[in-house]
C-alpha cells in the first residue's frame, strides 16, 4: 500500500493552523496576557436577522412531514431553484452596475459548502500534468491543493512596483491560473482594464482562470469589477468562485457557488457537464436550512443587514488604517477589501515582526512570508474584529512602534 506522497511536500501544517499554534502556546505560557486577533479572516458579527429568521422557519418545515426536504434536487446540481434564482439576482445587480446585461445562467450555477471546498475540488476536472500559474504572496490554499496533486507550479511576482496586481508574462506558459480579486492577503483589486489583459492571455494559452471572488462585495469603487464575467470573452475562459462567508458572514455556516460557463470547453470537453458528473459523484449536497438562509442573505432586507456588517469591517479598516498612518507606516488594502498589507518597519522580516507584536503587544497578525517569497517583509492584518479589539489593537500598536 502507498500513500500520495506529494502529501510529504507540504508544510507540516497549514499557514493559519502554525499561526494559532503559535499564539495557543503563548497564551498558554502567559494567561494573564489578553491576546487580539488580527490574523485569520473570520468574521465576528452575528448572522443578519433576516438570515437567522430563515433559517428559523426553515428548520421548522424540517419537523412536518409535509414540508420536510431530504437531499437537494440532482439536476439543479444542489442548488435549489429559489437560491440559484437568488444568486442570478444578485448577478443582476453586479451587471446593472457595470453597465452591462446579465450572461449568465442559472444551470451555470454549482452550489457548494464554501469557496475553499470548490478551489480544491475543481481540480478533479485537471490532469496533474497541467502547469499552474500562481500570483505571489498567494493564499496558501492554492498552492497546497495543487502540490497534493502533483501539479507544476511557476510563480507571478506580486510586488509594490506593480500594486500586488501581476499581468501576464508572455514567455510563461500556464494551463490553469489562479486570480483572486480583491486580492487575500494583498488587498489589492484589478481594474477592467488589468482583467481584460489576463482573459486575452488565457484565451491565447487555452488556459483556464480560476478567479477567486470570495471579497466581491467588499468593492465599492466601479472601476473594479466584482465578476471576471464583465469581461468580455470570460466565459470562454473563466470560472468564478464565490462565497457567502465574508459577503453574509457564513463562515460557521458554509456556503458558497462557483460559476462555470457551458462555453467553457477544453480537450473537446465541457467543463460545466464534468463538474456536474464529478459533483453528483462525490458531494450530497448544501442543507435546505443553509439555502434558505443563503437566499435571505441576498433578500431586500438580508442585502440591507449584511451591507451594515460589511460597514462595520471598513470601519475597522479604517481605524487601522488611520493608526498605520500615524506611525508613518506604508501599508495598501483596506478600502476594498477586508485585509491590510502592512510593510515591516525598520527592514524586519515578516516572522520577528510578527513574534515582536505577539509578545510586545499581545496583538497576533500573519507573516507575509506565509503567503509566498515576496511576502516576505510583510504582515497581513485583517478588520474582522470588534470595534472595541480593533481600537485597543492599534492603540497597543502605537504605544508599541512609537516607543
Amino acid at each position: 500500500m502507498k500513500i500520495n506522497s506529494n502529501f510529504l511536500d507540504l508544510h507540516e501544517s497549514y499557514l493559519f493552523a502554525r499561526i494559532g499554534a503559535i499564539a495557543s502556546a503563548y497564551q498558554k505560557e502567559h494567561p494573564e496576557k489578553r491576546l487580539i486577533k488580527l490574523s485569520i479572516g473570520d468574521v465576528t458579527l452575528p448572522l443578519a436577522p433576516a438570515v437567522v429568521s430563515a433559517m428559523k422557519e426553515a428548520a421548522e418545515e424540517q419537523a412536518n412531514a409535509e414540508t420536510f426536504k431530504g437531499y437537494a434536487p440532482d439536476q439543479s446540481c444542489y442548488g435549489y431553484e429559489f437560491l440559484l434564482r437568488a444568486i442570478m439576482r444578485h448577478y443582476d445587480k453586479i451587471f446593472l452596475a457595470a453597465g452591462r446585461p446579465n450572461v449568465l445562467k442559472e444551470c451555470e450555477i454549482f452550489v457548494s459548502d464554501g469557496a475553499k471546498s470548490d478551489l480544491g475540488n475543481l481540480l478533479d476536472l485537471f490532469s496533474a500534468d497541467n502547469t499552474v500559474l500562481l500570483p505571489d504572496p498567494v493564499y496558501p490554499a492554492y498552492l497546497d491543493a495543487n502540490l497534493m496533486d502533483g501539479r507544476s507550479v511557476e510563480f507571478l511576482p506580486a510586488v509594490r512596483e506593480n500594486g500586488f496586481l501581476p499581468l501576464p508574462e508572455r514567455e510563461k506558459r500556464a494551463d490553469l491560473i489562479y486570480l483572486c480579486s480583491p486580492n487575500n492577503p494583498t488587498g489589492a483589486v484589478y481594474s477592467r482594464e488589468q482583467l481584460k489583459v489576463w482573459v486575452e492571455y488565457a484565451r491565447q494559452q487555452g488556459a483556464v482562470l480560476l478567479f477567486d471572488a470570495a471579497y466581491e462585495a467588499f468593492v465599492q469603487d466601479a472601476r473594479f469589477p466584482r465578476s471576471i464575467f464583465e469581461i468580455d470573452g470570460a466565459k470562454e475562459c473563466a470560472i468564478e468562485i464565490c462565497s457567502f462567508s465574508k459577503t453574509a458572514g457564513f463562515t460557521g455556516v458554509r456556503c458558497g457557488y462557483t460559476v462555470i460557463p457551458e462555453e467553457l470547453k477544453r480537450d473537446g470537453a465541457e467543463l460545466n457537464r464534468l463538474f456536474r458528473r464529478r459533483q453528483t459523484t462525490k458531494f450530497n449536497g448544501v442543507s435546505y436550512i443553509t439555502q434558505r438562509g443563503a437566499a435571505a442573505a441576498f433578500g431586500e432586507e438580508g442585502e440591507r443587514q449584511t451591507a451594515l456588517c460589511r460597514e462595520y469591517y471598513r470601519e475597522n479598516a479604517k481605524l487601522i488604517a488611520k493608526s498605520l498612518k500615524k506611525l508613518g507606516l506604508w501599508f495598501t488594502g483596506g478600502e476594498n477589501s477586508p485585509y491590510i498589507w502592512l510593510k515591516c518597519p525598520e527592514g524586519k522580516d515578516s516572522f520577528a515582526f510578527f513574534l515582536e507584536l505577539l509578545e510586545k503587544a499581545n496583538v497576533v497578525t500573519t507573516p507575509g512570508s506565509g503567503f509566498g517569497r515576496c511576502g516576505e517583509g510583510y504582515l497581513r492584518l485583517t478588520s474582522f474584529g470588534s470595534h472595541e479589539d480593533t481600537r485597543e489593537a492599534c492603540a497597543r500598536l502605537e504605544a508599541l512602534l512609537r516607543s
